[in-house]
């Protein structure tokens, strides 16, 4: 279980960030929605890099 959260956390971590951005333009917050909606793309985007500088 541990080994499989290791490599899915940026993918749960940026699905939760867009639940929370969906949840922000529900509630008529469109700024903060839109912001928070480029947190996703950027959390994957750090994990590709991080995945591809490790040596193991």
């Amino acid at each position: 279980m541990k080994k499989i959260f290791l490599k899915w956390y940026p993918v749960i971590l940026a699905f939760l960030c867009l639940l929370y951005s969906v949840g922000l333009g529900l509630y008529g917050m469109t700024e903060e929605a839109q912001y928070s909606a480029h947190w996703p793309g950027t959390i994957l985007l750090f994990a590709i890099a991080i995945r591809q500088r490790r040596t193991t």
